[in-house]
């Protein structure tokens, strides 16, 4: 299963090259079902590997000027505070077992699965649903100011999630960058990685002195991820990263909907 995790790594690496966003999603899935780490563990092992793999994958969009600095600030200040301290207090304020309810018994790592899954079914609708109703929300806030608060609550949001789960937050910080903040979509996808690498950053930091990791495997899976993403960043040349998102989107709700129900039932 171990090898099958690797693979799973540069499919990561590869969706994120080609789409943008969505595939560091699917790592904390593959970090506990495949390669059989225990969840709240596999957050921190996510935090670095996606860090990583947004830093790498950010890169270009740097060199291109394609990252926006005032958003990174308002939205990155506020989530990197949020993902600080909860990962460095509430969540290891959550006892091990939460609550019993018709014979089901709910822990801290199945609550955290369960959330994940929550995020990847809204994930997957970002994916799934029409361009259209993209740019219809577009048109609605094209006359809007630059609006500070708004980008500055989403951070807080997104903060607090990428601190619970592990996982990049992506789909939810471009539509924020693309609403809110107006960037055009390639600017919004650099700022977002920008965004990515630093909340990962702090979020994996925090962990520092909470338990033991295991730093060969960590390398090993970060190297295939970032193979993963030089492949995709190649790919995207000549397939469709919109064309792909929908079939991925559909992927993401199944996975979703199977980590709810193993979780619950299983």
């Amino acid at each position: 299963m171990e090898y099958l995790g690797y693979f799973a790594a540069i499919l990561i690496g590869v969706l994120l090259g080609l789409i943008g966003a969505g595939g560091s999603i699917l790592t904390i899935p593959v970090l506990v079902y495949l390669i059989g780490i225990e969840p709240v563990h596999a957050t921190s092992y996510s935090l670095f590997i996606v860090g990583v793999s947004a830093l790498i994958g950010g890169l270009r969009y740097m060199k291109n000027n394609l990252i926006c600095m005032r958003t990174m600030l308002v939205f990155g200040i506020p989530s990197v505070i949020s993902i600080f301290f909860t990962r460095k207090y509430l969540l290891h304020k959550i006892p091990d077992h939460l609550f019993s309810c018709c014979s089901i018994n709910i822990t801290k790592g199945a609550a955290l699965m369960i959330l994940l899954a929550v995020l990847m079914i809204i994930a997957a609708y970002t994916m799934i649903r029409k361009p259209s109703s993209v740019r219809a929300d577009l048109h609605k806030h094209n006359n809007e100011q630059y609006r500070y608060f708004l980008i500055f609550q989403q951070g807080v949001i997104v903060g607090t999630l990428v601190g619970l789960v592990g996982a990049g937050g992506g789909f939810l910080i471009i539509p924020a960058l693309v609403v809110l903040a107006k960037l055009p979509m390639k600017k919004a996808v650099g700022t977002s990685l920008a965004i990515i690498a630093l909340n990962s950053s702090i979020g994996f930091l925090s962990d520092f002195g909470t338990h033991q990791f295991d730093w060969k495997f960590i390398f090993i899976f970060s190297a295939f991820a970032i193979t993963g993403i030089i492949l995709g960043s190649y790919l995207s040349k000549y397939v469709s990263g919109s064309k792909l998102k929908p079939g991925f989107g559909w992927f993401i709700l199944v996975m979703g909907v199977y980590i709810i129900s193993k979780e619950l039932f299983f």
